[in-house]
């Protein structure tokens, strides 16, 4: 079988970058997205003496993703599309977490289904993190990146000619498209169902004898923003899709 880890892990690598110490982000010192702590247990599972983070070589970080990632997640034994999913999931959240959605995605004859599923489980994970507010927007459009060149791999391999391809990624962008406008138009009438409250006469709390009624009220309202901010996510997955596609059909 064709070791298929620089292919996959230069797509990962772009996403993670370099040298990075964001205050909110909880891996805390990072270089090629390797954090500080995670480099120190492999230097010490190596019996080398522990250095900087930040200066940690390209070659090394390559030997590091190798054997603690794609290894570790198994990507080298799964078919191609499918292991570049699993790897970059593995390399964002966790191993634990890449092995358990590719069990959870697994048993279509379709790889490229099983690499939709995959970042699908993926995407939905991160969107529930309190640091998504701060990551989100980067966040899906990696995943709508793997995604698109997963699928495409998985096509690839599974015998669809470079025509065939670019076909059936403009049929995803096309498909995206519709859910990011179908979305979008949730969030406005949600947004708008929420703000209608706001907009009535207003009452003293005083004079107000059904509390039922004012409870009935404020849930609606918060129901309302829930549902308009479910729906903006949605319509930024689908937005990012468009654009991951929309670069494999090119």
């Amino acid at each position: 079988m064709t070791d298929r880890f620089e292919i996959c892990h230069a797509i990962t690598a772009k996403w993670e970058g370099g040298w990075s110490d964001h205050p909110a982000d909880p891996g805390g010192k990072t270089m090629y997205g390797i954090t500080e702590k995670r480099w120190h247990e492999y230097q010490d599972k190596l019996k080398v003496k522990r250095t900087p983070v930040r200066n940690v070589t390209k070659a090394q970080a390559l030997a590091f993703y190798r054997s603690e990632f794609w290894l570790a997640c198994g990507a080298d034994k799964l078919f191609p599309g499918v292991d570049l999913a699993v790897h970059d999931g593995s390399v964002n959240s966790g191993v634990s977490r890449g092995r358990k959605w590719l069990l959870a995605s697994a048993g279509s004859n379709d790889h490229s289904e099983t690499v939709k599923k995959i970042c699908r489980a993926r995407l939905s994970f991160m969107q529930s993190l309190k640091i998504w507010k701060t990551f989100g927007k980067g966040w899906g459009r990696r995943v709508a990146d793997i995604e698109a060149r997963g699928v495409a791999m998985a096509l690839a391999a599974m015998g669809l000619s470079a025509t065939q391809v670019r076909e059936k990624a403009l049929s995803e962008s096309v498909a995206s498209a519709k859910q990011a406008n179908t979305a979008k138009k949730a969030a406005t009438t949600s947004a708008a169902a929420a703000s209608a409250p706001a907009t009535a006469p207003v009452v003293e709390p005083s004079t107000v004898t059904d509390t039922t009624t004012v409870w009935l009220l404020v849930a609606i309202v918060a129901a309302g923003a829930v549902a308009t901010v479910i729906f903006i996510a949605k319509k930024r997955a689908a937005d990012a899709r468009v654009e991951a596609y929309n670069e494999v059909h090119a």
